[in-house]
């Protein structure tokens, strides 16, 4: 029998893997037109949804008093997926999953901006040594190439509007109507591009699209039991693995191997996101036991 840390670790390691393998197949989908992409994502995603619905919602499951915040976190999401969907299909994979974790990072700032959040110097410093890592990784010119490193960036941006915007919706809203209302979303705006063009895939073709929003869905899931059964402090680490899965996968597939710079510059977005992560627990904690004395 597991115990919770060990259950939190197994679901928070459910939860890369499943992310990496989503990440895979939409590098491999390029073939196919991305908003094709965005309704099997959306589509499927709702699936593993449908089973976290209480019974007695189902008929009003859309229910909600605050739409506006909810089509704020959609919209923003919607951008963001796509942004990682470009960067994904265009970059090097190592390089688009070291850039991802400097999420944290534009959090921080937007948490100043939309939750008035005091930052302290450490955090700051934090900031400060992601974006030198951004920096290393992304080597800023005019070219094609760097052009495409805007898209992560982008991502990480609209992460961040999201993970603030999801902190004000489930003081009153369950998780699965924000989410379900996300994938709602994604797959009307999929829907919407019919018109300029889908390619019909083939049988395993159509599996691997499937598989895009399936397990989106799950990922999304494990992670929420992983936080459920452990402290967030000790499983959240696991999600560095992705960067080793995208060395390995990007190499192995497509004899992708990653620069220093670009391992130089994710050590600081790493070591960056740690810092933030770190000081927040800690605050936490001085929060919690000032509340009990």
């Amino acid at each position: 029998m597991l115990s919770k840390n060990q259950l939190g670790f197994l679901y928070m390691f459910l939860s890369v893997c499943a992310f990496s393998l989503m990440d895979l197949i939409v590098k491999w989908s390029e073939q196919y037109p991305l908003g094709e992409v965005l309704f099997f994502r959306g589509f499927f995603g709702i699936i593993p949804l449908l089973f976290l619905i209480p019974r007695e919602r189902f008929k009003n499951f859309y229910y909600t008093k605050r739409a506006g915040l909810h089509f704020l976190r959609c919209i923003s999401g919607l951008i963001a997926l796509i942004s990682i969907f470009i960067a994904l299909r265009s970059l090097p994979l190592a390089t688009v999953v070291s850039i991802t974790f400097a999420a944290p990072i534009f959090t921080t700032i937007l948490s100043i901006i939309f939750l008035s959040e005091k930052v302290g110097f450490y955090r700051w410093l934090a900031v400060l040594v992601g974006f030198v890592g951004i920096i290393i990784i992304s080597e800023p010119g005019f070219s094609s190439l760097n052009f495409y490193y805007i898209y992560p960036i982008i991502f990480c941006l609209g992460l961040s509007y999201v993970a603030i915007t999801i902190r004000q919706l489930s003081k009153t809203e369950p998780v699965w109507l924000i989410s379900l209302n996300f994938s709602i979303i994604i797959t009307i705006a999929g829907i919407s591009t019919i018109p300029f063009g889908w390619i019909m895939p083939s049988i395993k073709d159509l599996f691997l699209l499937s598989s895009v929003g399936i397990l989106g869905g799950f990922a999304n899931l494990w992670l929420s039991q992983s936080y459920k059964y452990s402290e967030v402090s000790l499983v959240s680490p696991l999600k560095y693995l992705a960067l080793i899965f995208g060395i390995f996968f990007g190499y192995i597939i497509w004899n992708e191997i990653p620069t220093i710079k670009t391992l130089l510059g994710a050590s600081l977005v790493i070591i960056s996101s740690i810092i933030i992560f770190r000081r927040e627990i800690l605050l936490k904690k001085q929060l919690s036991i000032s509340r009990h004395e």
